[in-house]
Parts: C-alpha cells; sequence; structure tokens
C-alpha cells in the first residue's frame, strides 16, 4: 500500500496509455482493493535483501512491473510510463528505497545479521 494515497499497486487486462502494454494503477481504499493488487516479489536469493533488486510479477496477469522509454506530457513532464509486460527485462527491475524491513529468523527462531540501516 502507497504511504500517501493509501492505494495498492494494481493492474488488470487494460492497455496503458502510452506504450499500449498492460497498465499498471493505484487501486482501493485503505489497503482494501482486488484479486489485482497482488504481486509476488522474485529476488535473487531466499530473502530479499534491502541493496538488492527485485522483479514484481503480478499474479493474476503473470505480467512484470516495467518501466518504459515513453513519457507524459502531464500532469508531470517528463514523469516515465509504468506498466507491466509479458517477460522480465532490465526494466523491469526494482530496488527499494524506502519502506518497513523485517529481520529474517531462522529456524530456531534467532534473528540473522542484516543490513538494513
Amino acid at each position: 500500500m502507497h504511504v500517501n494515497t493509501r492505494r495498492n499497486l494494481h493492474s488488470h487486462h487494460f492497455q496503458s496509455p502510452l506504450s499500449h502494454n498492460q497498465e499498471v494503477s493505484a487501486f482501493g481504499e485503505k489497503g482494501e482493493g482486488d484479486e489485482g493488487d497482488h504481486w509476488a516479489v522474485t529476488c535473487s536469493g531466499q530473502y530479499w535483501k534491502r541493496s538488492e533488486k527485485v522483479r514484481l510479477k503480478h499474479i493474476v496477469t503473470e505480467q512484470y512491473l516495467h518501466i518504459t522509454g515513453d513519457t507524459y506530457g502531464r500532469p508531470i513532464h517528463g514523469q516515465r510510463e509504468v506498466c507491466c509486460y509479458h517477460s522480465p527485462t532490465e526494466s523491469s527491475y526494482w530496488k527499494a528505497a524506502e519502506g518497513v524491513f523485517v529481520k529474517p529468523a531462522d529456524s530456531t527462531g534467532h534473528f540473522s545479521e542484516h543490513d538494513e540501516l
């Protein structure tokens, strides 16, 4: 859920306005939405490390969150289009800059070393 708008990252079977790939939008109210809000995180290891790039795959349509080279003229001039694309590419990697980071616990319940700070 996006903290400021309280909406979920959402996609569905509609074309994006610039690239005509699959549209991505913000949807729902206060975190409540529908199945179009479900995404799987794909990382290189068992855990997602803060410094690591990840991909987000839309569960329903099986497409990847992607950024195109297409830009909008308004409302924010130069803002690039975010959409979903049918296969993973270099433009479908994402890196977290902010958020809640969870320390993974080992099988005994002890927390392992981590580097989120």
